[in-house]
């Protein structure tokens, strides 16, 4: 990390979000976790993002080295991520690296890369376009993410994607060739995630996520329902209302909870039997990985994103979307008990193998001292 010791990072945050909206969200831990890493290993990194100035109260949660730029109040965030380069042009001129957080983050990082001509890389939690087409967006709305990533994947030295499928969306879609495409999975703290009980084979369910309709919620909602099984939602969103009335005609046990801190998880997830994640498709979820590193047994669906992780009665369970092929798997899993405990003791041994924190933090190093 030597050749790193006299160069300047920057994070662009994505439009709209905020270490206030981390903090909201309960992921601020989890989110500034690598860069308090990384910190170590730079000069100074900056943090571009939409918060004001409510901002520098995170400084304390924040290594010395690192320093935020926060949005200037009278701009809206469309509007702003324009002028971010002319307004931060003395930091931006005077670092190395631009890095965006997720595709949302693009355009000024960008413009900024276009003006100094400093080098970027790009992440993308997940590909945004993909998820334009499954969600069936409007036509002009798929062309603009289209043309913005186009711009963004020419610009980049170096592009990050979770997952394999990632990497060959954006290789077949963009024209992009493959040594310009590095996977790095989303991380794990295994000394936050960890098996913390005994396993009791409780038949309590857990779902955490958002309850939007990406996650197929409705269908899990019905393979529950007239079963003596408890489930635990975890998490907002637009479904919310949908979800308490349709438990409630169905005869499902339903509890409802609201979004908690990342810190709090691990404390939920080891109360449960099973872990369960029926999404349509995904990218590279953080959830399944946190609740594979408690050692759970978990569910998921055949999909992309889930089924690159799961190996079917291996290290998890893997069903159709349908609620029939839902509510057989959790009887399958929930009747088995060795079952239950050779899926949860290769889940756990999957995540320290390929995304324990350290071994993704090495990956992330080993990018910015190469470009």
């Amino acid at each position: 990390m030597e050749n790193l010791k006299e160069k300047t990072l920057v994070l662009f945050f994505t439009s709209g979000v905020s270490l206030k909206t981390w903090e909201s969200m309960g992921i601020l831990e989890r989110e500034i976790k690598p860069y308090n890493t990384l910190a170590v290993a730079f000069k100074k990194i900056y943090f571009i993002t939409y918060g004001g100035r409510e901002e520098l109260r995170f400084y304390g949660k924040l290594s010395k080295n690192i320093e935020i730029l926060p949005k200037t109040k009278w701009f809206h965030s469309i509007i702003y991520q324009f002028f971010i380069p002319l307004i931060y042009r003395k930091e931006l001129r005077a670092s190395d690296i631009y890095k965006t957080n997720q595709m949302g983050a693009v355009i000024p990082a960008v413009i900024s890369q276009w003006l100094y001509k400093k080098k970027l890389i790009v992440r993308c939690g997940y590909e945004w376009l993909e998820f334009a087409r499954k969600e069936k967006k409007l036509l002009w709305k798929q062309l603009t993410v289209f043309f913005i990533e186009k711009i963004a994947y020419r610009s980049a030295h170096k592009i990050v994607v979770t997952s394999n499928k990632d990497k060959q969306f954006v290789g077949t879609n963009f024209n992009v060739a493959p040594f310009k495409i590095e996977i790095i999975p989303n991380y794990i703290d295994t000394e936050l995630f960890k098996p913390m009980v005994a396993k009791t084979h409780s038949s309590k369910i857990i779902f955490i996520g958002r309850l939007h309709a990406q996650k197929n919620l409705l269908n899990l909602v019905e393979a529950v329902s007239k079963t003596p099984y408890e489930l635990v939602m975890i998490g907002g969103g637009p479904l919310k209302e949908k979800i308490g009335s349709l438990a409630k005609n169905r005869g499902a046990k339903v509890i409802l909870k609201a979004n908690i801190s990342n810190e709090k998880l691990p404390e939920e997830l080891n109360q449960a039997g099973i872990f369960i994640l029926p999404s349509l498709y995904e990218g590279c979820p953080k959830v399944l990985l946190e609740a594979m590193s408690c050692g759970l047994p978990c569910i998921g669906t055949n999909v992309e994103g889930i089924k690159e992780i799961i190996r079917h009665k291996e290290n998890g369970y893997l069903c159709n979307t349908d609620a029939s092929s839902i509510k057989n798997a959790i009887e399958d899993v929930l009747e088995d008990t060795r079952l239950q405990e050779k899926m949860g003791q290769n889940a756990r041994q999957t995540i320290l193998e390929h995304f324990d924190f350290p071994k993704i933090m090495e990956k992330e190093t080993a990018i910015y001292e190469n470009i």
